[in-house]
């Protein structure tokens, strides 16, 4: 088994993490989108879900 110095391996993630932002900085300026937040990714001009709606009026009167 060989040993590795920590301090050579942080500064290999250091440089890989740089890689990583490098190409995800290209990749955003080459596709016009920018980062969302967590839960963006969907439109918020959808009509609400009527199903779930209903399954939910039907849970509340069921639970009194």
């Amino acid at each position: 088994m060989t040993t590795q110095d920590p301090k050579k391996i942080l500064k290999q993630k250091h440089e890989q993490d740089e890689q990583k932002a490098e190409f995800t900085d290209f990749a955003r300026s080459q596709s016009g989108h920018t980062e969302m937040e967590a839960g963006q990714e969907f439109g918020h001009d959808r009509a609400p879900d009527e199903q779930n709606r209903m399954k939910s009026v039907e849970n509340r009167q069921s639970s009194r």
